[in-house]
């Protein structure tokens, strides 16, 4: 069977961590301050703060800004659980908008008319690594007529004066969006590292900090790491300091640190991202896309154009026409061909949670329209040129297969 998304984990990454177990210090300490740094120069944002989830940095940062019951956070319906979860974490109620046709992220010509008196902040999802349309968004919430509905609850939002920007980049560091990097591209990018991410920490994330200059990003990047410490004003590595035992506690804040041991692994990855895992996981993409855009049923997915680059970490091709059905009758075949594919995702009208809470997928024609055609090829470093090949044939003959019985 080909696997779907395994890590990457070979000596160079275990001799890291073994050389953090021989150090004697395994939590948050002086790898995870280097990871920070790292992550910090390698997209341009203003300061990083490691945490042990992208869901974490969601999180975080909306408690930073104040968000609670009353207020309204605007998200893709097209999304993981994630992105709606920290909001209804907050307090606040998660605002649905539908995704694009061209692709899987949040419409900006929708985002007006879900804006009003509440809407504290937007969460765009970069899906697959794929970067939203920035400009437009931040073109919406600067607009006067918008900027006169904000209303702000606290001294941070009044001092931003209009919607925050927190980009759930949990996809896409690597991406680039108009010659800038993922990290930068919104007032702050929450990072995940999970185990099938292109950049894995085993679990792990980070919350890249880019808002504007009136707020000072060393400060705000102490107040994240209070806030990520049960509101500790000083954290274990600082607290075997000589005669750094006292600490005080000015807030009731979360358990979100991230540890050297899972900084490790990150500082490895990081060091051969850009040159040698990015460049085999376009390589893949490029084999898929070359491969099966000469069949009319495929609509492969964007990946780079004059504006946008994606960091390759999801393939998502659509099966053009097929019903939910159909679509599911193909990845049946496909891993009956011993191939491991997946859907990513099902919108979170359609989970009963959210169902629960009243949310209708018919609201939300396009997200459903994209999901009921989706499916996720493998993407991974050590995916070999003949593993690929099969990939794209069981794709083929599981599609024609299926199409065949329908037109019959």
């Amino acid at each position: 069977m080909i696997p779907f998304s395994p890590p990457r984990i070979d000596d160079k990454i275990i001799e890291e961590v073994v050389d953090t177990l021989k150090s004697g210090w395994i939590t948050t300490g002086p790898k995870t301050k280097l990871f920070e740094k790292e992550i910090t120069r390698y997209t341009g944002a203003q300061a990083t703060i490691c945490l042990n989830s992208g869901t974490a940095g969601m999180e975080l940062m909306l408690s930073w800004y104040g968000v609670g019951p009353g207020d309204e956070v605007i998200i893709p319906a097209y999304t993981y659980t994630a992105t709606a979860n920290v909001v209804v974490h907050s307090g606040a109620t998660p605002v649905m908008c539908d995704v694009k046709e061209s692709d899987f992220n949040l419409d900006p010509t929708h985002l007006e008319s879900l804006i009003n008196d509440k809407t504290k902040v937007i969460i765009p999802v970069d899906i697959a690594g794929w970067p939203c349309d920035y400009e437009e968004i931040f073109d919406v919430v600067r607009k006067d007529e918008v900027r006169r509905k904000f209303t702000p609850n606290t001294e941070r939002q009044e001092l931003l004066g209009r919607i925050m920007i927190l980009a759930d980049g949990a996809h896409s560091i690597g991406a680039k969006y108009k010659g800038l990097s993922s990290g930068t591209l919104a007032d702050a990018t929450a990072f995940s590292f999970h185990a099938v991410k292109n950049l894995t920490t085993a679990e792990g994330g980070a919350l890249s900090i880019n808002l504007p200059n009136r707020f000072d990003p060393q400060k705000i990047y102490q107040e994240l790491n209070v806030k990520a410490l049960h509101g500790q004003t000083k954290d274990a590595f600082a607290k075997v300091q000589k005669g750094g035992w006292r600490y005080d506690v000015v807030e009731a804040g979360f358990k979100y640190n991230m540890t050297d041991i899972l900084a490790s692994i990150g500082l490895v990855e990081l060091e051969r991202y850009e040159d040698d895992t990015l460049k085999k996981r376009r390589s893949i993409f490029d084999r898929y896309t070359e491969a099966l855009s000469k069949y009319d049923w495929a609509i492969t997915p964007p990946y780079e154009d004059g504006e946008k680059r994606s960091n390759y970490h999801l393939y998502l091709l659509r099966i053009k026409g097929v019903s939910e059905h159909q679509r599911n009758l193909i990845i049946y075949e496909i891993f009956e061909q011993e191939v491991s594919v997946n859907v990513h995702y099902q919108p979170l009208p359609m989970l009963s949670f959210y169902k629960h809470m009243g949310y209708n997928i018919d609201n939300y024609p396009q997200a459903f329209e994209n999901y009921r055609q989706e499916i996720t090829l493998p993407v991974y470093y050590d995916l070999s040129d003949e593993d690929v090949e099969a990939v794209i044939q069981a794709t083929i003959k599981a599609v024609e297969k299926v199409l065949e019985k329908v037109a019959l």
